[in-house]
């Protein structure tokens, strides 16, 4: 039954085409805003793929993704709800990861779900830091209410690709 509910997930994760697409300044302005308000070095918007943790857009790193086998974001989407990490050295869930244990040295962190019109976990918006810690009530919020505007962002920008195509097809040549 789980890998149904994945396969579904991968279909409307598709359907927005946006996986190694172009960075785009609006969800750059997120992640910019995200690692601004929480006072994080890193915060990214993740799109969860088979095989790849597709960064759509981050602050405070250069890459476009991982592999999705490294990525706290594999686990994240399995949650209807926010996934903290307050202190990966210490947290049975981490221990071992890669980003923990390697050069990069996470600490903390905290991933708000993408969660598409249809009920999908899509990917994360999620921040980083390279310290424990731990958020409020009201920083747990904001961070779900910035997930839902990247979600916002995504369905408008799906529908301005689907209204421009069927103008396109409208279109007759005289």
């Amino acid at each position: 039954m789980e890998e149904k509910i994945e396969l579904k997930r991968l279909e409307n994760l598709y359907k927005y085409q946006i996986l190694n697409t172009p960075l785009d300044g609006d969800f750059d302005e997120i992640t910019s805003l995200a690692a601004k308000i929480f006072s994080v070095p890193i915060a990214i918007i993740t799109l969860v793929d088979t095989d790849k943790i597709w960064f759509k857009s981050s602050f405070g790193l250069e890459v476009d993704g991982i592999p999705r086998e490294n990525g706290l974001c594999s686990s994240a989407i399995m949650a209807d709800d926010i996934y903290i990490v307050e202190d990966a050295r210490l947290d049975p869930r981490t221990l071992t990861n890669s980003l923990v244990a390697g050069s990069m040295g996470l600490q903390f962190y905290a991933a708000a779900p993408l969660k598409s019109l249809s009920g999908y976990n899509l990917g994360t918006l999620c921040i980083i830091d390279k310290s424990p810690r731990m958020l409020s009530g009201i920083e747990i919020s904001m961070l779900l209410q910035l997930a839902r505007i990247v979600v916002d962002k995504m369905e408008l920008k799906l529908q301005s690709r689907l209204l421009f195509r069927e103008m396109q097809k409208n279109i007759t040549p005289e």
